[in-house]
């Protein structure tokens, strides 16, 4: 080859070693709208989750738990896009329980815009809890299943959590409504996603933020408050129809629901008391309480005498009891009535500096503690008052005979 055709090609191969060196044209790591987004990537998934540029897609990447690459252009319009993803994505995450793969795959933002026919849906779920009865699906079922379809009448929420959150804000944090409306609308979201009527983004969350009011101890009256209370009703009707309630309550401990279930039935040795309210069991779906016989604990006065106001007679004749509203109300008619009562007021004053709750079912809590006083066995106790030994003794241990005192003391002896 001669000197020239040397000189040529070596020329070439400079040059062309050259341009393979000349880095290619590559999207900047530096524009304006990337520190922001990693920021609110960082703020609401933690540190460690980290937004890169792959050959201008996006890819994840979660220290000890992989890298996942997502379906958005690695540009400002992708950022947009990608960060209500990436949000929902951590949550279903929930702390590395599910990979990343998995909670990628169960999270879909285009569910946001599902149409559904609520009215239809909420058809379907009454189907679904026949054991419901009609006054409990109807105040505590309907109200915030109603709250769920309005929620998607507009612009649907991004999440389950979001959901529950909108749907749960009229009730106080805390409250007893409250926390049956939340049992009630996670029952609904769970058959609903698992039948594929809503997507699984509106799955609800395992948990929910709340602020819990501490359980108040229920405080039970004692005989001497509770005829003091009926010294000072006035005279007349309605209000002698409010006393006889409230006798009958306190000598049967009777949930005041049960004031309208009350018959008088034919028994072995004559008429019986019996209520025949069924309540619903909490733990087990669709039980329910079963019809019970009463059985009387007498007042006594002050110097210890039973006080018989002869209340199943009265019964038996046909004596009037108060209105007590629509069904499931009872409780809240004995409730408004004993809240004009200044005697009441005065009660529950008493019971407040005591660190306990002064409400209708005092008077069923008095009947517990003079069964206990009484030293019945806690099995008998529990079938008087329509309910299971573990229930009883949840709400009532505290009444059971402690002879750790009793002990104490005669060491000292």
């Amino acid at each position: 080859m001669s000197p020239d055709a040397l000189r040529f090609w070596h020329a070439f191969g400079t040059l062309s070693i050259a341009r393979c060196l000349i880095p290619l044209p590559r999207l900047s790591e530096k524009d304006d709208w990337i520190k922001p987004f990693r920021r609110q990537v960082a703020i609401t998934c933690g540190d460690g989750w980290y937004i890169r540029n792959n050959r201008g897609r996006m890819r994840l990447n979660v220290p000890g738990h992989g890298t996942l690459s997502l379906n958005y252009d690695w540009s400002e319009r992708g950022a947009v896009q990608a960060l209500p993803f990436i949000q929902q994505l951590f949550k279903r995450w929930d702390g590395g329980r599910i990979t990343l793969a998995g909670a990628a795959t169960s999270t879909n933002t285009s569910s946001s815009h599902q149409k559904l026919n609520f009215g239809q849906l909420i058809d379907k779920y009454r189907e679904f809890v026949p054991n419901a009865g009609d006054t409990t699906w109807r105040y505590n079922y309907l109200p915030v299943l109603k709250n769920c379809a309005k929620a998607f009448s507009d612009r649907p929420p991004v999440d389950g959590e979001a959901l529950c959150i909108t749907c749960l804000k009229q009730w106080e944090q805390g409250s007893r409504m409250r926390q049956t409306s939340r049992q009630k609308l996670y029952g609904f979201l769970n058959w609903a996603v698992q039948r594929g009527h809503l997507k699984p983004i509106y799955s609800p969350p395992a948990t929910l933020p709340e602020v819990l009011k501490p359980k108040r101890v229920g405080y039970p009256l004692s005989d001497a408050q509770i005829l003091q209370l009926l010294d000072n009703l006035p005279e007349g009707d309605p209000h002698n129809q409010w006393r006889f309630a409230i006798q009958l309550c306190a000598v049967y401990g009777l949930r005041p629901e049960e004031l309208r279930h009350l018959r008088i039935k034919s028994g072995a040795n004559g008429f019986e008391l019996w209520t025949i309210y069924r309540k619903s069991m909490g733990g087990t779906k669709g039980a329910k309480t079963e019809p019970r016989r009463l059985h009387p604990l007498l007042l006594r006065d002050a110097d210890g005498t039973a006080i018989d106001w002869n209340l199943q007679a009265r019964l038996e004749v046909g004596e009037k009891l108060p209105p007590l509203n629509r069904e499931g109300d009872g409780g809240q008619a004995l409730n408004q009535y004993l809240r004009r009562r200044e005697m009441w007021m005065a009660l529950r004053d008493e019971a407040e500096h005591n660190g306990e709750q002064l409400t209708p079912y005092s008077f069923r809590h008095r009947y517990a503690k003079q069964a206990h006083a009484a030293r019945l066995a806690v099995a008998e106790i529990s079938e008087a008052m329509g309910h299971t030994i573990e229930v009883h003794l949840k709400s009532y241990a505290r009444f059971k005979p402690d002879n750790t005192a009793a002990n104490f003391a005669a060491v000292n002896v």
